[in-house]
């Protein structure tokens, strides 16, 4: 039958359909709506990604983002590596662990000659990161993610008042920074009196 593939149960067509819902149902849930098994979903869904990997091209990359989730409880990370060009945005790699050998087989995978062509990559301030980005793509833009340079300016923010207003508690002066967070946080156009 030229409309399955093997020795498979389900139709190419059929796969695909179930696929296509495996991403926004789980996979059970999936089974259940089309009268079907879990292991036909995972095929199916084993099946698409097989068929991505495949047809994946990757010329023409220009930017790339780093960054990791949690895995598990207990501080186990995977290492995801984005494209994130304008034209496209997609998955390209993940590592197991948040390590400095893990990035490195990201860029071992990805080859010298695409990594020389990348112009920007984005990633959080872990230095492990920073450190392999540096040796290996280090004619690349680093952009730092917006989101860890808050947090840190945030920090910097909150001990600078703290450390102020306890100066201010010494010398017996009013603490005026006390509670002013906010305050120095607001844009100037916003500031009221």
């Amino acid at each position: 039958m030229p409309w399955v593939k093997g020795k498979h149960h389900l139709t190419e067509a059929y796969a695909w359909f179930l696929a296509r819902w495996a991403k926004r149902l789980s996979w059970q849930e999936v089974a259940s709506a089309f009268h079907t098994t879990w292991g036909h979903v995972f095929s199916s869904v084993e099946m698409a990604v097989d068929w991505g990997r495949k047809h994946r091209d990757l010329s023409g990359i220009e930017a790339i983002g780093v960054d990791e989730i949690q895995w598990q409880r207990g501080h186990r990370y995977l290492t995801l590596v984005y494209r994130i060009d304008r034209s496209c945005r997609r998955l390209l790699w993940i590592g197991k662990e948040r390590k400095v050998k893990t990035l490195l087989g990201f860029f071992r995978w990805f080859g010298k000659k695409r990594t020389a062509s990348l112009q920007y990559i984005c990633s959080d301030m872990w230095k492990p990161y920073l450190k392999v980005i540096a040796r290996k793509a280090g004619n690349a833009l680093h952009i730092l993610d917006r989101f860890h340079i808050m947090a840190h300016m945030s920090k910097a923010i909150d001990e600078v008042r703290a450390k102020e207003t306890k100066e201010l508690k010494e010398q017996g002066l009013e603490p005026v920074l006390t509670r002013s967070r906010w305050l120095l946080l607001k844009r100037p156009e916003n500031l009221t009196e």
